[in-house]
């Protein structure tokens, strides 16, 4: 089915330094693989928190690692590093990453998913700090974007206008929570129940 007899739209409101996002991955890889024909997928960005240079408050940075700890518990398969909270100075401060996102998109739309992907991987796997622009560059030039338009972009005042853009949108259509799945058919939203752990919980609502 072409693009133009697509119907309706999932949106996948999301922050890529969202925990709860990285663990949806798995089940979210399933479900994107088998979207109906009519349905369009787009992600949007939730924006969990702004720019900030102050280092992160230890009860939250306890709070962020108790809950990294919960996840493990109640989804399967997911792990992080905890190596993180040792090797870092965290900060409470999300948006860079989104707009690596909205830079990854600009220089090709087929990045997005991708450079999500790393972003996540650094962050909890390699216990690498999204909200420093070195790290999310680094990422960019591994997903094989070209890192110097990257950068460019990265800190451009039109990426964080269109980041601001996107974050009122993701609230217009009810995306509160990270993740969150929305499907619009004509001017109806309905908001998707999610599972972490069964695909076809999401698909039979698709």
């Amino acid at each position: 089915m072409s693009a133009t007899n697509k119907t309706r739209t999932l949106y996948h409101v999301h922050d890529p330094m969202c925990s709860w996002c990285y663990a949806f991955r798995p089940v979210w890889q399933a479900v994107r693989t088998q979207l109906p024909q009519d349905v369009s997928l787009r992600y949007v960005l939730g924006g969990l928190a702004p720019d900030s240079d102050a280092p992160m408050p230890a009860d939250m940075q306890a709070m962020l690692s108790g809950t990294w700890q919960r996840i493990e518990q109640q989804v399967p398969g997911t792990t992080f590093n905890f190596d993180f909270w040792k090797t870092n100075q965290p900060r409470r401060s999300t948006y860079p990453a989104c707009r690596a996102v909205l830079a990854a998109r600009q220089q090709k739309p087929a990045a997005e998913h991708d450079i999500i992907r790393g972003i996540q991987n650094a962050y909890y796997q390699r216990a690498m700090n999204p909200s420093d622009d070195s790290t999310l560059i680094q990422v960019a030039a591994e997903t094989e974007l070209d890192a110097e338009q990257f950068a460019a972009d990265l800190q451009s005042s039109a990426t964080h206008e269109a980041l601001l853009e996107e974050i009122r949108f993701a609230r217009s259509i009810g995306g509160d929570s990270f993740p969150s799945l929305i499907m619009q058919e004509g001017k109806q939203l309905r908001l998707i129940m999610l599972s972490y752990t069964d695909s076809s919980h999401i698909l039979k609502q698709l």
